[in-house]
């Protein structure tokens, strides 16, 4: 029993060492920027960001123009309408702040639903290929998240993927 055991291991582990796996490899980042697609949504965000930005400094103006009025002459005010303009600068501030994070949270959302048919897109190209070549697996190289590959075994499929993804526009 313990040498059929070990006879299985053997031919299990020849069987490993000769038997190759391929796979491929990209920068995701790369092939994302590269699409033809990627410019025009990337404007759209820009657009819409830059909306934002602008009107949160129009805000931000409003809110210094009416604080610098307000230190010009607090010292003129009665107690009850120096505390309520403080309030009102107070509750303006807070709204502020509060457009500033909602902005944050529609800007996010709005490049992640702008990018979803790009990446769907490089989705299905990677599954084709991947498919195609009989690729074992497939590797994305961003963030240095693989600082080496063997181009023995693995092959790099950036430019393919990038030409198939802009032929098919």
């Amino acid at each position: 029993m313990k040498r059929l055991i070990s006879t299985i291991a053997f031919v299990a582990w020849v069987a490993i060492s000769y038997s190759q796996i391929t796979f491929g490899y990209f920068s995701y980042t790369n092939v994302l920027t590269s699409m033809n697609d990627y410019a025009i949504v990337s404007a759209q965000l820009t657009q819409l960001r830059e909306q934002y930005d602008a009107e949160a400094k129009r805000v931000e103006d409003e809110f210094n123009t009416k604080y610098e009025a307000f230190l010009g002459e607090q010292s003129e005010l009665a107690l009850v309408i120096l505390q309520k303009r403080q309030a009102e600068l107070q509750d303006l501030m807070e709204k502020n702040i509060a457009f500033k994070k909602e902005a944050a949270r529609l800007l996010a959302a709005a490049e992640s639903d702008a990018l979803a048919p790009l990446h769907s897109r490089i989705s299905e190209a990677l599954q084709a290929i991947g498919y195609e070549r009989g690729y074992q697996f497939v590797i994305n190289t961003d963030a240095n998240a693989c600082p080496y590959i063997n181009p023995d075994y693995g092959e790099d499929i950036e430019e393919e993927l990038i030409s198939t993804l802009n032929k098919a526009m």
